[in-house]
C-alpha cells in the first residue's frame, strides 16, 4: 500500500469513526435507555429513607422511588431499572461519563456544580439544611457550643465548605477529621473519636438509626446552610432533563389532586380537566416527553405520588419520622409546587 492509499484509508477511517462518535452524541438518553431496555440509576450506598438496600436485595428510598417513576414512565414498569451505587467521590464522574442516566442520590444542587460540573439538576426533590449529631453526654444543645470541638465529615462533599464557612463566621475554632463516607464518619462518632458529625439533617436522622443505642445521640436543632437536593443528569439532552422533571411534577400533582395509588384508576372518570389532562385521558402531553400519554397513570399506579412516596419512606410513617417541613406542597406552606400539565 502506497503513502497515498494509506491515507485516504486513514482518512476514510477517522471519517466513519466521527460518524459513528455523531449519530451516538445524536441518539437521546431517552432512546438509548429504551433501546437498552432498563433505566440505569446512581443512588446512595446505604442511607435509610433515600436509598438503602434490604436483605431481600430490594433498593428502597425516596431517590429510589424517583428512579422507579421515571422507569414507570418510559416502561409502565418500575422494576426495569440497574442501580449503580456510588460515593460521594464518584457520584457525579458517573453522571459525567454517561455510566448512569440519571443520579438520584442526596446531592446538594449548587452554583459551582451547575456551572463548571457538566450536569444539570431537573428539580429538587427534598428541601434540606445541614446540622449536626452529637452525644448527649457532651451536653451540647445548639451549634456555637461546638467551639474547639473535633468534627467528623465526610470528604468531597459541600459539608466541608458549609462547615468551614460556620465556624468561620462564629469565629469558633474546631479539628476536622475527614473520612470518604458518611458509615466511616458516624462509626467514628458512635466510637468517640469525634465530638460531631455533620451532613444534612435527613442523613443525621438516617445515620442515627445505625447506631446500637440511637438515644444516645441527639440531633442540634442548628441548621447551618440550605441544601437542596435532587436528582443530576448530564447537561446536553434538554429533551432528558425535561422527562425528569415532568416526572416530579406529576408526582405532586397526582398529590394536589388526592390521586393516589389506591384511587388512579377511578380518578380516571374524574370530571376534573386537570385530572384528566394529568392521567392522560385528554390531551396528548406524554407525547411531548417523548413517552405514551398515560405517562403519569403509569407513574402512579405503579409507585403513587409524592405525598405517598415522602410519608412511606422518610415521613412520620416511616422509621425516620421526618416532618413535611419545607417539603409538603406550596399550598401547604411548603416549597413543592406542582406546575401544571396544560
Amino acid at each position: 500500500m502506497t503513502a497515498k492509499h494509506w491515507l485516504i484509508g486513514a482518512a476514510l477511517g477517522l471519517t466513519g469513526t466521527l460518524a459513528a462518535m455523531t449519530a451516538s452524541a445524536q441518539t437521546s438518553t431517552l432512546d438509548r435507555v429504551k433501546a437498552r431496555g432498563e433505566l440505569v440509576c446512581g443512588n446512595h450506598i446505604a442511607l435509610p429513607g433515600f436509598g438503602l438496600q434490604g436483605a431481600d436485595g430490594r433498593w428502597d428510598g425516596l431517590d429510589i422511588d424517583l428512579c422507579r417513576a421515571v422507569a414507570a414512565a418510559i416502561f409502565n414498569d418500575p422494576t426495569k431499572i440497574k442501580f449503580v451505587p456510588t460515593t460521594p467521590q464518584m457520584r457525579f464522574v458517573v453522571v459525567q461519563t454517561g455510566e448512569v442516566d440519571m443520579l438520584a442520590r442526596n446531592a446538594t444542587y449548587t452554583m459551582s456544580r451547575d456551572t463548571t460540573a457538566g450536569m444539570a439538576w431537573p428539580i429538587i426533590n427534598y428541601f434540606d439544611g445541614q446540622g449536626f449529631m452529637v452525644k448527649k453526654a457532651l451536653g451540647v444543645t445548639e451549634a456555637k457550643g461546638l467551639n474547639g470541638a473535633s468534627i467528623c465529615v465526610t470528604q468531597g462533599t459541600t459539608t466541608e465548605l458549609n462547615l468551614a464557612d460556620f465556624f468561620r463566621s462564629n469565629n469558633l475554632k474546631y479539628e476536622i477529621i475527614g473520612f470518604s463516607t458518611n458509615e466511616e464518619g458516624v462509626k467514628a462518632l458512635e466510637a468517640g473519636r469525634c465530638d460531631a458529625f455533620t451532613t444534612d439533617s435527613s442523613g443525621l436522622a438516617a445515620e442515627r438509626l445505625k447506631f446500637a443505642k440511637p438515644d444516645d445521640f441527639v440531633i442540634l436543632p442548628t441548621l447551618i446552610s440550605r441544601e437542596p437536593l435532587g436528582p443530576a443528569v448530564k447537561r446536553g439532552d434538554e429533551s432528558w432533563f425535561t422527562l425528569v422533571k415532568w416526572v416530579h411534577y406529576a408526582m405532586l400533582n397526582a398529590e394536589e389532586f388526592g390521586v393516589t395509588k389506591a384511587n388512579v384508576d377511578e380518578m380516571l372518570k374524574s370530571p376534573n380537566p386537570e385530572i384528566k389532562r394529568l392521567l392522560g385521558v385528554e390531551g396528548k402531553f406524554g407525547e411531548g416527553l417523548g413517552l405514551t400519554n398515560d405517562w403519569a397513570y403509569r407513574i402512579v399506579k405503579h409507585v403513587g405520588n409524592y405525598g405517598e412516596s415522602f410519608e412511606r419512606n422518610v415521613g412520620m410513617g416511616s422509621r425516620l419520622q421526618l416532618k413535611r417541613g419545607l417539603n409538603a406542597l406550596a399550598s401547604q406552606g411548603g416549597l413543592q409546587y406542582p406546575h401544571p400539565i396544560r
